[in-house]
């Protein structure tokens, strides 16, 4: 890990994943800090890069958006700028929430949404199936949410680093 973190740090990432809003007074109740040195230390993990933003975690079914995809892609070739223009061309759809390159038989792992199968269908012929360098995509639609959590494991994290 790059950075030093303490006791307090750590208390601090785990309210704030928890609760993105909370404010620096808040935090530093929970914490036992009070308001100013909490503030301080929350604007330096923030600089160092440790805190990336905070954002509201959205509940997509509750806007509608029922129909959850993962999608294998694989690509033609791997040569020239067929990986960047693929990359390039997957940020310019919405749909798509995350989009990971992986190692083995499949290039790219998305996870995509849509209101419903309609609207994928949509999507799959009318963007995705066009994607520069695209050979195949295999869709895969969860039926239900076992997980779903943006938390990281802090206090294992911890632990292990002793």
């Amino acid at each position: 890990m790059r950075h030093k973190l303490d006791g307090l740090d750590w208390k601090i990432l785990d309210v704030l994943q928890q609760d993105g809003a909370a404010s620096a007074a808040d935090v530093g109740d929970k914490v036992g800090l009070s308001q100013s040195p909490c503030w301080r230390r929350i604007q330096r993990l923030e600089e160092t890069g440790l805190i990336r933003q905070r954002v509201a975690l959205l509940d997509r079914r509750e806007l509608g958006l029922n129909f959850l995809v993962f999608a294998h892609v694989k690509l033609e070739a791997h040569a020239g700028d067929s990986l960047d223009a693929f990359r390039r061309a997957i940020a310019d759809i919405p749909e798509v929430l995350e989009c990971f390159v992986l190692m083995g038989q499949v290039d790219f792992l998305l996870r995509i949404v849509a209101k419903d199968v309609e609207a994928y269908e949509a999507l799959f012929f009318k963007r995705l199936s066009q994607l520069p360098g695209v050979r195949e995509i295999n869709s895969m639609m969860a039926v239900s949410t076992v997980k779903e959590t943006t938390a990281l494991p802090l206090g294992q994290l911890r632990a292990d680093l002793g």
